[in-house]
């Protein structure tokens, strides 16, 4: 799919249900033809970016493909950041460590890493730090190699943050971004502007979800609608 434009839908989504991708520990099945194109993206590039609509599955396909990449070693490890931005208190307001102050934010993670890993070989994976959550703003001076690095609520990183974010790229390494510039919590999404910088370059591609391509639940999709007016 040419980089930032959507292709022609067609009649092979039962097909796509029929022979999933299989990693040997949970198929990845493509609910829609958008998911598929999602996932292809993911496999032929080194940076991706799924921006859209919130219940589409971005999170899902991303996921799941970095813990079959994990659990048949062809990565080393599975970092998961998102923006430090939310509603109500800051991460130095809740109790404990850092790494129990930032479990809130990597509960949609966890819940597709449980049911595609299993519950303990996904403990085992945070315990041996295979699989790491790092806040955004701890990213500086990191080289990311031999990994798979998922950013989530993209939306809210800052063009600074997200410039800092894919400059530390290293070898096999391979980016996963996921928003919805709708949702933006922050004045300037440095979401909107890497996809418009940088969806021109080889081994970069954008795929756009559409509020048709969600899946969540029927009245996910309704009230979403309702908000767009």
């Amino acid at each position: 799919m040419a980089s930032g434009k959507r292709a022609r839908r067609v009649d092979n989504v039962i097909e796509l249900k029929r022979t999933p991708v299989n990693y040997g520990f949970q198929e990845i099945k493509p609910l829609n033809f958008i998911q598929a194109e999602y996932l292809r993206a993911i496999q032929s590039n080194q940076v991706v970016f799924g921006v859209g609509s919130a219940g589409t599955g971005k999170t899902y396909i991303a996921a799941t493909y970095a813990a079959g990449e994990l659990f048949h070693k062809r990565v080393q490890k599975i970092i998961l950041t998102r923006p430090n931005v939310e509603t109500g208190r800051g991460l130095g307001f809740l109790p404990g460590t850092l790494e129990e102050k930032y479990a809130p934010y990597l509960e949609p993670f966890d819940s597709v890493f449980s049911r595609s890993l299993g519950r303990g070989f996904y403990e085992y994976a945070l315990k041996s730090k295979d699989i790491e959550p790092k806040p955004l703003g701890f990213m500086r001076g990191s080289t990311f190699d031999d990994c798979i690095v998922l950013l989530d609520e993209a939306q809210n990183a800052t063009r600074d943050e997200m410039k800092m974010l894919l400059s530390r790229i290293g070898k096999n390494c391979k980016m996963i971004i996921s928003g919805d510039v709708d949702q933006s919590d922050i004045p300037e999404s440095g979401l909107s502007d890497a996809v418009n910088r940088l969806d021109r370059i080889p081994g970069i591609e954008v795929v756009r979800f559409l509020d048709e391509d969600i899946v969540r639940s029927k009245m996910c999709k309704q009230i979403i609608l309702a908000y767009r007016d």
